[in-house]
């Protein structure tokens, strides 16, 4: 049977949570070494001391250690389940991710498209401009020469005219 979706069931089930987490971060912390080894070492002392005997402390120390590595393998595959879910949260993203960079690659591609059409537009006007500007120069040249040989014409003309008046 499934638990329920209910708010008191979530409710409920992070605050259980909660409480693992609290016990999972102290077992694993110097306070809880500290603790078992007081423990211990009473457990020890107690028979040494006479106050038990080393029978009913050994049975008491087992019971208690195996009960103890019971709820511990509980509690770790508690925390390994919640890193599981996380890596799974994790591995989503790094898809989601891996989709974003394919598609920011394929922009990219089509933005380099774009570039590479620019300037070949760019080369076409600049070849433009270079024979716009070839013309122009040939054209000032054409008039440079046309005014020269006008001016020899005329020259040409005045001595022609200078050479038929009166001899």
């Amino acid at each position: 049977m499934q638990p329920s979706n209910t708010a008191h069931g979530s409710a409920a089930s992070t605050a259980m949570a909660a409480v693992i987490d609290r016990v999972i971060v102290w077992v694993g912390s110097p306070a809880s070494l500290a603790f078992h080894t007081v423990v211990f070492a009473a457990s020890f002392a107690a028979p040494l001391f006479g106050l038990i005997g080393w029978s009913l402390m050994l049975l008491v120390l087992t019971t208690v250690v195996s009960l103890e590595a019971i709820y511990l393998a509980i509690f770790i595959q508690f925390s390994v389940n919640r890193q599981a879910a996380s890596l799974r949260g994790v591995e989503e993203d790094v898809e989601s991710i891996q989709e974003d960079v394919e598609e920011i690659g394929e922009h990219v591609e089509g933005l380099k498209e774009d570039v590479e059409e620019i300037q070949e537009d760019i080369g076409e006007i600049t070849e433009d401009a270079a024979e716009d500007l070839r013309k122009k120069t040939q054209s000032e040249m054409l008039e440079t020469l046309t005014n020269d040989v006008k001016a020899m014409l005329k020259h040409l003309e005045s001595l022609k005219t200078a050479g038929s008046g009166p001899a």
